[in-house]
């Protein structure tokens, strides 16, 4: 095998492999076999057609591709290896010369995975700040569970509306004098305050009585998913039906007793105030854990190609796509309604794409120079938490895996995990 290395556009190399002819017309003598053996050829039976009537049957170029599909990716990886190259992304292929009694030669235009020169990641000093729990939070927290069993009474008769009341009323929406379709409803709830409408309409509604007239005058953002509105300017015409004031249960023992497994007020305190100080203790972890890896990223240097960060834009979209379809609408309806289109998500979501390239990058070279490796065992446990995720057994989920052909995915994804985990293992404390 003779390969050939040019350097590229955009730190592409290309690379022009020749594959001897005697390896080459083996390969196509293979190739007939293997046509021979999955083909009905009438007056023969499978496999024992001559090559002559087998070239008559599917053509002769069928033969040379089925070869080449055969032996391009075997030497394409042996020239990989001989040329030292790690892929960052998957090849383009041109085939040059495809023909018998010829040395089959094609090119592969690859972009490697850029040099990695490591700063510090090893004992940096991290600070953990920790938030103080509260008397005021740990009331707030209550606060939110007598919401939560809140009941909704009916407002006295000339009460106004105020925000957090839940009403009821009819409104017809017009734009330029004239009503719109999809502008009116009737009876509708709607809790001030809870922004679920166009901004300012709630605010409007506030110190209004039951059977007052309102002209509420709103303008549409200039993003609305329904384009014919966007940024107009609409008068709605409003009619109060009902308030209900929300009236909250008096904290006391017997209210604790009711929600909770406690008896008094004080032991349902002291468990809100230790969960608080718990979740306080875990964020402060997360975000010392998040820093240090941000800081081991931000002091390697290396030259990230352009076509590392589309791959990995085009992955979040992907993964935003299908978490939107999950939920039972289409990608396409998702960037209607939301008024966003497919380029200017790429363009926000290509800082993030950036980042999360060079930090894997840093991981990887970390777990080289530290020699950590992914042992069988590790693999064992990743799978048998994706199966408690999945509630399936662990035996089916590495079958699905290995089927897929993703357990080198899932390989790369425990390492880089090994690897932070070595950073932040590291961390020094900080005086």
């Amino acid at each position: 095998m003779k390969v050939t290395k040019e350097n590229g556009d955009n730190q592409q190399v290309v690379l022009t492999i020749e594959v001897p002819v005697e390896d080459w017309s083996k390969a196509i003598n293979e190739a007939v076999k293997r046509i021979a053996n999955h083909v009905n050829i009438p007056g023969f039976r499978r496999g024992k057609a001559p090559r002559r009537i087998v070239e008559q049957h599917v053509g002769k170029e069928a033969v040379l591709d089925e070869a080449y599909e055969k032996v391009g990716p075997k030497y394409f990886n042996e020239a990989l290896k001989e040329e030292n190259l790690d892929m960052a992304t998957y090849p383009a292929f041109e085939r040059v010369t495809v023909e018998e009694g010829k040395p089959l030669v094609f090119k592969a235009v690859v972009t490697p995975k850029p040099e990695v020169k490591l700063g510090e990641y090893k004992g940096l000093v991290i600070e953990k700040k920790v938030d103080e729990v509260t008397d005021k939070e740990v009331d707030e927290h209550i606060d939110k569970m007598r919401e939560r069993h809140a009941e909704l009474v009916p407002a006295a008769a000339d009460a106004e509306a105020k925000s957090g009341d839940m009403v009821t009323l009819d409104f017809k929406g017009f734009v330029d004098g004239e009503a719109f379709e999809g502008g009116e409803g009737k009876d509708y709830p709607l809790t001030l305050g809870s922004n679920t409408f166009i901004p300012g309409f709630e605010d409007q509604l506030v110190g209004a009585k039951v059977g007052e007239e309102r002209d509420v005058n709103v303008t549409f953002p200039e993003d609305y998913q329904e384009k014919k509105l966007a940024g107009k300017p609409a008068t709605f015409k409003c009619t109060v039906h009902t308030i209900k004031h929300k009236e909250l249960p008096e904290l006391n023992d017997e209210f604790v007793q009711k929600v909770s497994v406690f008896k008094t007020v004080d032991e349902l305190k002291k468990d809100v105030k230790e969960k608080l100080v718990k979740a306080a203790e875990t964020k402060a972890e997360n975000e010392q854990r998040v820093a240090a890896i941000d800081k081991a990223t931000a002091n390697a240097e290396m030259d990230v190609p352009p076509v590392m960060v589309d791959d990995r834009v085009h992955q979040m979209i992907e993964e935003l796509a299908m978490r939107i379809e999950q939920r039972g609408m289409k990608f396409e309806q998702y960037l209607q309604y939301s008024g966003m289109d497919l380029e200017k998500i790429k363009e926000e979501y290509r800082e993030t794409a950036e980042k999360n390239v060079k930090t894997d990058l840093m991981l990887e070279a970390v777990a080289k120079a530290e020699d950590i490796k992914v042992t069988s065992e590790d693999i064992d446990n990743e799978i048998a938490m994706m199966s408690q995720m999945y509630g399936a057994q662990p035996a089916q989920v590495k079958k699905i895996i290995n089927e897929q052909g993703r357990i080198g995915d899932l390989a790369v994804t425990v390492m880089r995990r090994k690897t932070a985990k070595f950073i932040v293992d590291n961390i020094k404390a900080a005086e």
